[in-house]
């Protein structure tokens, strides 16, 4: 009997999105290494320093104990729940309930598909940032949601443009993505901008999800939090990771805080999608939280701090601009009009100067004339990065 090939098509949802730029650009860059080309890598934003000894420790000794390593509810250990609680109260000054209003995450992209999947319907539309973070689009249309993006621009601050969002048709909106200190602009954190939100989100019945996770990084003042703002736990839901402000980002820890009724609904679709997080993992996480002032500030400031000025220089002599005042942990710069496409800069800086930095259009089309680089690298490799740009430009005139 003649054997037939064996054919099949995969769900229709897939046809909505692409592989991950990153994901596919490092197998690209593998091969160059593969032959000896040696890339600088200037484009993602994982730490490459380590968590604090404490945490360390702690993770070590708990790993060793015969009696922590079954299944772990999802909700997350009491400890590592009054951890994040004191978290919030001592940076952000905000209050709690360690049993009801916080929800430990696998890191904040798993949050963003459980909230999707909590609060949003087929069709239902969804506010999206551009530029943004590319996960809020490709998740929402992998969940069959309808992507809206609103426009941030450079001259209003990368800031949301709020006389824009009112004129805008909010039928069937159910969430809002926003992200400050903003990933990739660095624009910072407003309180403003925070009390415009939550006035939005109450007046249109909109859900407010702020993404978090930068406010340690290149940051002196006050770290703030929208949940700062008085009713905002009524429409708002924050996310903050241990990733950057703890260089964690491969234990996959985060949190999300909100009132007690959207955890509960949210609870519904993440009791039957995990099983929590390996129990010593988060007990060194409370840990962590514990950081000193002291290590707060070399991990995350005067390390950054250093590697921020030569990442400026190499703007400098890529003939970019950019804002000064950015925080967190990328420095977002414009391409020179000489520059006829963004991918004509960075592949060029790729395959001559064997240094990789990112393109802005991954982040929609308001990044098409912008470029990021990462700060998560060593000096001596932003070194060797600027060194191989400036024989570049030698080599062009």
């Amino acid at each position: 009997m003649e054997s037939k090939a064996f054919e099949f098509k995969p769900a229709e949802r897939i046809s909505t999105v692409s592989e991950y730029y990153f994901s596919r650009k490092l197998k690209e860059i593998a091969r160059m290494n593969a032959e000896g080309k040696d890339v600088v890598s200037l484009a993602i934003g994982s730490p490459d320093m380590p968590p604090s000894a404490e945490t360390v420790k702690v993770l070590c000794e708990q790993a060793q104990r015969p009696d922590t390593h079954g299944y772990q509810p999802t909700i997350g250990t009491p400890e590592l729940r009054e951890a994040m609680a004191g978290f919030y109260s001592r940076w952000y000054g905000v209050e709690l309930d360690p049993a009801s209003e916080i929800q430990p995450l696998i890191g904040s992209k798993e949050g963003i598909l459980h909230v999707t999947l909590t609060f949003v319907n087929s069709g239902d539309k969804v506010l999206v940032p551009n530029p943004g973070y590319p996960t809020y689009t490709s998740l929402s249309r992998i969940l069959s949601a309808e992507v809206v993006n609103y426009d941030l621009r450079p001259e209003n601050g990368w800031q949301p443009d709020f006389e824009a969002l009112e004129r805008m048709d909010l039928k069937g909106v159910k969430l809002m993505w926003t992200n400050y200190p903003n990933m990739p602009t660095g624009a910072p954190a407003r309180r403003e901008t925070y009390e415009r939100l939550v006035d939005f989100g109450l007046r249109h019945g909109i859900i407010i999800v702020n993404d978090n996770p930068y406010s340690f990084i290149l940051n002196k003042g006050q770290r703030l939090s929208i949940l700062q703002v008085p009713r905002a736990k009524e429409c708002c839901i924050e996310f903050n990771s241990m990733s950057k402000s703890h260089n964690m980002p491969g234990w996959r820890i985060g949190l999300l805080a909100t009132n007690a009724q959207f955890i509960q609904w949210l609870l519904r679709v993440k009791t039957n999608i995990d099983s929590g997080t390996f129990r010593p993992m988060q007990l060194a996480a409370a840990q962590a939280y514990k950081n000193t002032d002291e290590w707060h500030m070399q991990a995350n400031y005067a390390t950054y701090a250093s590697r921020r000025a030569l990442a400026e220089e190499i703007m400098h002599r890529l003939g970019c601009t950019f804002d000064a005042n950015q925080t967190g942990m990328f420095l977002w710069g414009r391409i020179p009009d000489s520059c006829a496409e963004v991918e004509d800069l960075t592949e060029r800086v790729l395959h001559e100067a064997r240094v990789f930095i990112t393109p802005g259009f991954i982040f929609g089309s308001g990044g098409n004339r912008y470029v990021r680089i990462s700060l998560c690298a060593k000096e001596e490799q932003f070194r060797e990065a600027l060194r191989r740009i400036e024989k570049m430009n030698q080599n062009a005139e």
